[in-house]
């Protein structure tokens, strides 16, 4: 009797162990990766969200003039695909842990290369540049800390970090250029030829709108119905002062967005019109 009770208990135990192993609660601090499309590649950040919970943060939870992991858990990471400008200086493509020194007006941004490291093992000796980038406030508190890329366009964008009422924005940039125009060159001697993602790219950068018109017409040709190619190419002969002509193209567009059920188009037509007279 005795033995059978023995292993009851037993059993009884290594059920209980076996539970409490599989259990599974909600992290206090929980992950998130977020990547960004950017320039002609990406951006990937990944990082841990500490909440505010009642709790006095800036100051306190993160204490002014120390090093702090910015975020939770293991260190914070961020992953260029091409060289960018952030903060004002150059960075080379790859992946880097980001650590900070908060303080009440301004911050001190660290990229450094211990992205294997747990965030609080921070080494002075792996920085690859330090800046700093100023503070500013919300009027609603920020519950979870954040990080994300805002501001976003062709070749620059924001990466702001927020938490309480406090709002650190960094600014971060990328020299394409060269890269696309090689492409443009290139890809213009084929049989294939992008004509449309061509001349947006000159008409969006400021470069020769004729040269965009052009390809605009090309892209036309090959393509009559596209009433988003007529849009573009109503919007470059604008810029180009020659509205009469603008405003057949945008009329023109807008009929083939009707036919096509696209709204969007028509408002954007109408709209167009309406600046044109």
């Amino acid at each position: 009797m005795f033995k059978r009770l023995y292993v009851t208990i037993a059993a009884s135990c290594l059920l209980l162990t076996a539970d409490a192993q599989g259990l599974r609660t909600p992290a206090p601090s929980p992950s998130q990766m977020v990547r960004q499309d950017f320039g002609i590649s990406s951006v990937e950040l990944n990082y841990s969200r500490p909440a505010m919970r009642g709790r006095t943060i800036m100051g306190d939870l993160v204490p002014y003039g120390k090093v702090w992991r910015t975020g939770a858990n293991s260190a914070t990471r961020l992953k260029f695909a091409d060289d960018v400008t952030i903060g004002g200086q150059a960075l080379k493509a790859g992946e880097y842990a980001v650590f900070t020194i908060p303080g009440q007006r301004e911050w001190e941004i660290i990229i450094n290369k211990g992205t294997a490291n747990w965030g609080t093992d921070y080494k002075q000796e792996n920085d690859v540049i330090r800046f700093k980038a100023p503070v500013s406030t919300t009027t609603t508190p920020v519950e979870s800390f954040t990080i994300q890329f805002a501001n976003i366009k062709s070749t620059a964008m924001d990466i702001q970090m927020m938490w309480d009422r406090t709002v650190v924005t960094i600014p971060v940039s990328v020299d394409v250029d060269k890269k696309i125009m090689g492409q443009i060159d290139q890809l213009m001697n084929r049989d294939n030829r992008p004509y449309f993602n061509a001349a947006m790219y000159y008409m969006e950068n400021g470069k020769d709108l004729n040269q965009a018109l052009l390809w605009f017409d090309k892209a036309a040709e090959a393509n009559p119905d596209a009433y988003w190619i007529q849009h573009q190419r109503a919007n470059a002969l604008a810029k180009l002062g020659r509205k009469q002509d603008a405003m057949a193209a945008a009329q023109k567009s807008m009929e083939g967005a009707r036919k096509a059920g696209n709204e969007d188009y028509v408002r954007l037509n109408e709209k167009l019109l309406a600046s044109l007279k």
